[in-house]
Parts: C-alpha cells; structure tokens; sequence
C-alpha cells in the first residue's frame, strides 16, 4: 500500500477528520520522525499497526531542536526510501511539511521544560529538548492522534514527552518502545550510517559500559560514582573516542542519584570520530 503524503497542516487536519467520520471509532495511531528510516523506526511503526485503525508516521528534520548548525546541515534526508519503507509496513499517511509550513514566522510561544533538560543530553545540548517539544506539541495539535510511539532509546525525550502530556492535558496516549539493537549490542540510530567500519565497531564500546553498569547494580553496588567508575574503565583510550557523560539518574524526574535505591536510569552520550551516540540502560538493584 503507498501512503498517502501530506505537506500541509490544513492537509492533514483534513485527513483526519475525513477518517474519523467514515469511522467514529478509528484509532489513529502517530509515529513523529526525522527521517532517515530505519528498523527501529519500523518497530515502532508496526507497533503503531497491531494497534490503530489509522497510522500517520511524520517526517520532518526539525531545526529548532538542533543546537550546531553543521548537525541540521549533515542530518540525512532521505524521503524517497523512507516512503518505501513505510508503504512495505502500511502506514496509511505520511505527513512531511517543510520548514516554512511548519514555522511561518519564527515562532514567540514555545515549550519550556525546565529542569528535565538539565543533565543528561539537555546538558551539552542546550535548546535541543525546547524545540523537540514545541515540534512534538505543534505535531500532537495537527494529527491528533490517539496513541503516539516513542523509541525507548530516547530516554530523556521520552521522559519530557510524558510529562508534557500529562502537564499539558494533551489527549494523547504515549506508547513506548523497547530499543532496537544490532547483534553487537549498538541502538540502531539514524546517525549509525555515519560511522566508518572502524567506527563502527569502536561504538560498541558505550553499549559495553552500560552493560557493565548493570552489572555493578545487580552485584549490589549503591554508589553511584562507583558504579560509573567501572562503567566508564570500559570505554578505551583511543584518539577517536570521546565519553561526554555517563550518568544514574532518576527515570522520570531524571536527576542524579545519591544512592541506587531503586530502579535508575543509566544513560550515555558518546562521540566517535564526528558522530555523537546516545544509549541508555534501566537497571533495578537486587531486592
């Protein structure tokens, strides 16, 4: 089945509304991208199948959430194979505005999330979650969905979607979705495709340390600097490598940690050669 593309805001209103009154009871179920499809991006797309009458998977390369022009710049497009792919899972519509329709002016009203954005990746990446959630917000308000999917690999993105649903009153259900890992261990990213060979296997490395984390945890290790000191012996020295962080945060609030009291977040920011990935494990400490 080929998808049918829209460009416009008005388009896809429509759309939906056409849909929900051929059948009161359809389920529309909502996929936002970035483009550049990959498996994991097709989990959550079959997810989104099992479950609704109608899926919409977006695709829109969102400059508010970037923080380095050169990254807006070097995001792959790539339209023409991420229709296909959608088409092979049956996605029902595929909304993908440009810029200008999605921001006709640059925008004086957008969405603060506070001190969810404070470590993690909103640490090093300042603006990023601000435009990730007006975007998803702006996203929300134009297909309406019923249910929405989010990669668990996310984990921070995830978080501050939750809470700006339930902060916000949005009447969407958020559906997450386990990550989707090569055999080696790596979290299929769009940004994977920029690796060398030799990068390629030297990225495993923050997969390894967050498995060594979980490790240190299930053995009954509470201190949190502890276990991060053995996560982090993991990684090796090596020019092209660079750990950004490595934190034990609370999974909701997403605040470090004085103790592994109960389930935490331990979550990563690597960069490898020019490519920066992110990765995270949730580990629950011996009863």
């Amino acid at each position: 089945m080929t998808p049918v593309v829209i460009e416009s805001a008005a388009a896809m209103r429509l759309y939906i509304d056409e849909r929900r009154r051929a059948e009161p009871e359809c389920q529309v179920g909502f996929v936002p991208t970035m483009g550049a499809l990959h498996r994991g991006h097709a989990r959550l797309i079959e997810q989104a199948r099992k479950a609704c009458r109608t899926v919409v998977v977006s695709i829109f390369v969102n400059p508010l959430q970037f923080d380095r022009p050169d990254d807006l710049d070097r995001y792959p497009r790539t339209l023409e194979t991420d229709l296909d792919l959608c088409a092979g899972l049956g996605v029902d519509t595929v909304f993908a505005p440009s810029a200008a329709e999605m921001y006709p002016r640059p925008p004086a009203c957008v969405v603060d999330v506070h001190r969810l954005a404070d470590h993690l990746c909103g640490r090093f990446r300042p603006g990023h979650f601000g435009g990730m959630a007006t975007v998803v917000l702006k996203l929300f308000q134009i297909v309406r969905p019923d249910q929405a999917y989010f990669g668990e690999k996310d984990a921070q993105q995830l978080a501050i979607i939750r809470r700006l649903v339930a902060d916000l009153n949005v009447p969407v259900e958020i559906v997450p979705v386990p990550t989707v890992r090569d055999e080696d261990g790596l979290a299929l990213s769009s940004r994977n495709r920029r690796l060398s060979p030799e990068e390629r296997e030297q990225a495993t490395s923050l997969y390894r340390a967050l498995g060594e984390a979980r490790r240190q945890i299930l053995a009954g290790a509470r201190d949190p600097g502890e276990v991060r000191r053995h996560a982090t012996a993991v990684i090796p020295a090596h020019a092209g490598i660079k750990l950004e962080y490595l934190a034990i945060v609370d999974p909701e609030e997403l605040q470090p940690v004085e103790q592994v009291a109960g389930p935490v977040l331990v979550a990563g920011a690597l960069w490898v050669g020019s490519t920066r990935l992110i990765d995270n494990l949730l580990c629950s400490p011996p009863p």
